[in-house]
């Protein structure tokens, strides 16, 4: 590997650790990263799964004050999760390398407007609860349909990981009575419970490129711990900004190489 290409990858793992942590996407720049390096999408998404796996444990962790008195909910679901991430890898791995790649453009596509619509989704899920509780109605989940949307998150995180997070947040703002920052928290521990989940299957089974899940780890875990402590006081539509070019640019390049 040439030394550039390794910085290269550790920043790249530096910023997508702390994009995760406040707002998801970080696989918006370390996966396009890593394809313009030459690397093949699957391998790239295989390593990139492993190597952001401590820099969401680590994000987590930073959120353990928000995490409190949320013991029972996430009991219920990880397994969701969990089962979710193991479907995810078993399509990755089964479907032919071809799929994968004429598929991915979309799925970056997605992740994009996702990360877009975000604000809006955001706004209207705070409106969408002060409607009903002047109208006395109840704004807590309901275990039937939420438990079913995380487990359908967990397919696409194990799948393709990027905007997980995002997903995440938009169906837990529906259905959870809970400020942002709890439920941030809990995004960050699902998505890292996909990630560990996804990139222990893949380090048995799955190309996977290990120098650039070091450099991955290493940076993601900085970027999880600064995305804990600083990232509350950054712009999230700077961050929004970055991603969304980022994974345009990511598109480009990705239908250029099917030409």
């Amino acid at each position: 590997m040439i030394w550039w290409h390794a910085v290269l990858i550790a920043l790249a793992g530096v910023w997508a650790g702390t994009i995760n942590t406040v707002v998801g996407s970080g696989t918006l720049v370390t996966f396009p990263v890593l394809v313009a390096l030459g690397y093949p999408p699957v391998t790239a998404t295989t390593s990139n799964a492993i190597g952001l796996v401590s820099g969401t444990i680590s994000g987590a962790i930073g959120y353990r004050h928000e995490l409190q008195g949320q013991g029972k909910r996430l009991l219920r679901y990880v397994p969701a999760s969990a089962a979710g991430a193991v479907c995810g890898t078993v399509l990755l791995l089964s479907l032919p390398p071809t799929a994968f790649e004429k598929i991915v453009p979309v799925l970056v596509g997605l992740a994009v407007v996702l990360v877009i619509v975000q604000p809006r989704v955001s706004s209207w899920v705070l409106s969408r609860r002060e409607i009903r509780r002047e109208q006395g109605k109840p704004v807590n989940a309901n275990p039937v349909l939420l438990l079913p949307l995380i487990f359908l998150v967990g397919i696409y995180g194990g799948y393709f990981t990027a905007a997980q997070g995002v997903l995440l947040m938009a169906f837990m703002g529906m259905l959870l009575n809970e400020s942002i920052q709890r439920l941030n928290g809990i995004k960050n521990v699902l998505a890292a419970v996909v990630n560990t989940v996804a990139g222990a299957i893949y380090a048995f089974v799955a190309p996977v490129s290990w120098p650039v899940v070091g450099l991955l780890a290493a940076g993601s875990l900085v970027g999880g711990w600064l995305g804990a402590r600083i990232g509350r006081k950054l712009a999230p539509g700077v961050l929004r900004a970055v991603i969304v070019v980022v994974g345009v640019a990511a598109i480009v390049q990705l239908i250029l190489r099917q030409l």
